[in-house]
């Protein structure tokens, strides 16, 4: 049994010690979380798991200036004797930042002599932690080198933003990149024009819970009327998911069939094929599935969501081999695979579909922070950064979902098992922190020229949703902050 064990500072908050229970142990070649078993005492964390490998610690932080984040370490070997938590945190995003701008550098950005020089007082600032004697010292040094480390990341990732958007744009004035947002079923006219002031493009909502609440009893109406909306602005438009793992989403009848394979199967192609047939000819890009990765839902094992997600994708393609078709990651970091164990992580799913001969237009990558189950962990944007360039190694273009909560009040109107609280991003959570969220990280995914499309995880938080608080919309159909962000995003790089 594989055990590690980190010594916690002494101010560390009651409230922060809860939130390390979610730590894991991560490693291999797609740097992926295994199940790990967590025990925390006063000043002491413990992790053990079933393999006897060096891996790295993922565990939740609050970082000064940067907010509560999933934090890592370098990689670590075990051992009896403990490890300092906040020297191994340090060691890790100082490892991560320097590797980083290394390899950035060589690539041609051009760093400042102001930020080469914040980069070397980090590394001085860990060097100091490391050899310092005195334990109060040390603790002091440790958290200065971790919390500059991130700062100085941020900066240096939002320097690589800029760069690469100034030389996207020596090419070409305006980028082709998509951005929109996914419409909610009942989206009245005046919500669909607050869409219409930064999108351009649109994702249609097919969900199967509204749409065939009968079993064979289809309505459509909905989705016709937002088509007919989407064609008169002449808005690009994307169907789905169509076939979205959750409970919210999947009609109750469906329940019925649980453990049953070959029904859920004739019942999930019935419905995918009758959707298609009806619009194919009007849509010509559909996202078929989302969350099938990361689901435990209907009783059905990870083989076998793989294996109805790779039966939607065919018989979509049955009904016209021209169509644009998409697959949806959930969960990007592999949250879920910490708590049961599972032979396919995030990347490895989707890697498993690429592969599968489906020919794939886009994968479309689900990054909703600070939402707990479905979402992820608030993370930095050099981490994010990280975690899409891994991604667009499978070769296919990325589409990214975003959205993260305006605020941490229940949501009457959302998944009742989705709640907020997996950290947060620089302060915690308001409709100003989400616009600035928004801006900062649908930048960090537009400027990347492999991401095909960005779009918002849902428009309105008065209608039925799945992420609480996510909306661009808010209860009173009043826009957010982040809505007029992104239409500013969308005017200085976009058409």
């Amino acid at each position: 049994m594989g055990t590690m064990t980190f010594l916690l500072p002494s101010e560390v908050s009651d409230e922060a010690a809860q939130e390390l229970a979610q730590a894991c142990v991560a490693g291999g070649p797609d740097n992926m979380p295994w199940p790990t078993r967590v025990q925390v005492e006063p000043g002491r964390l413990t992790v053990q798991r079933d393999v006897d490998e060096s891996g790295y610690l993922m565990v939740p932080w609050e970082v000064g200036g940067c907010g509560r984040l999933m934090t890592t370490t370098a990689t670590l070997m075990e051992r009896p004797l403990a490890y300092h938590l906040q020297i191994e945190l340090a060691r890790g995003k100082v490892n991560q930042l320097r590797c980083q701008a290394a390899d950035w550098q060589a690539g041609g950005l051009q760093v400042p002599a102001s930020l080469d020089e914040a980069i070397h007082k980090v590394g001085v600032l860990f060097s100091q932690a490391v050899t310092e004697g005195n334990g109060e010292q040390k603790a002091a040094q440790a958290r200065a080198a971790l919390d500059l480390s991130h700062r100085t990341a941020e900066e240096l990732t939002r320097l690589y933003m800029t760069q690469v958007f100034a030389a996207r744009h020596e090419r070409s004035p305006k980028l082709e990149t998509q951005l929109g947002c996914r419409l909610n079923c009942t989206a009245a006219t005046q919500q669909l024009e607050q869409v219409a002031r930064f999108a351009n493009s649109v994702c249609l909502p097919f969900s199967w819970k509204m749409i065939e609440a009968e079993e064979g009893s289809f309505q459509c109406a909905p989705i016709d009327a937002l088509l007919d909306w989407a064609d008169r602005r002449g808005l690009p438009v994307t169907a789905g998911p169509v076939i979205d793992f959750s409970t919210t989403q999947l009609p109750d009848w469906l329940w019925l069939y649980e453990r049953d394979l070959q029904s859920l199967r004739k019942f999930m192609s019935k419905y995918l094929t009758t959707m298609v047939k009806r619009y194919h000819k009007r849509i010509r890009r559909w996202q078929i599935t989302a969350a099938g990765n990361s689901s435990s839902i209907l009783s059905l094992g990870e083989e076998e969501l793989l294996w109805l997600t790779i039966n939607m994708v065919q018989a979509a393609r049955q009904i016209d081999p021209e169509l644009a078709l998409v697959v949806g990651i959930s969960q990007p970091w592999g949250e879920y695979m910490a708590i049961e164990e599972r032979t396919h992580s995030p990347f490895v799913f989707a890697d498993t579909l690429v592969r599968s001969e489906l020919n794939l237009a886009a994968l479309d990558v689900e990054m909703v922070m600070g939402v707990r189950p479905r979402g992820s962990y608030c993370r930095d944007l050099l981490e994010t950064s990280r975690m899409l360039d891994l991604y667009a190694l499978l070769g296919v273009p990325l589409r990214i979902t975003l959205g993260l909560p305006s605020a941490d009040a229940p949501d009457a109107m959302a998944d009742p098992e989705l709640r907020v609280g997996a950290g947060h991003w620089h302060e915690h959570y308001s409709p100003a922190g989400q616009a600035d969220w928004a801006d900062t990280f649908a930048a960090l995914a537009i400027c990347k020229p492999y991401v095909q499309a960005v779009n918002w995880a849902h428009l309105c938080d008065a209608d039925a949703h799945e992420f609480p608080n996510c909306g661009l919309l808010d209860g009173e159909d009043l826009a957010k902050p982040a809505l007029q962000r992104l239409q500013a995003l969308r005017d200085a790089h976009l058409r």
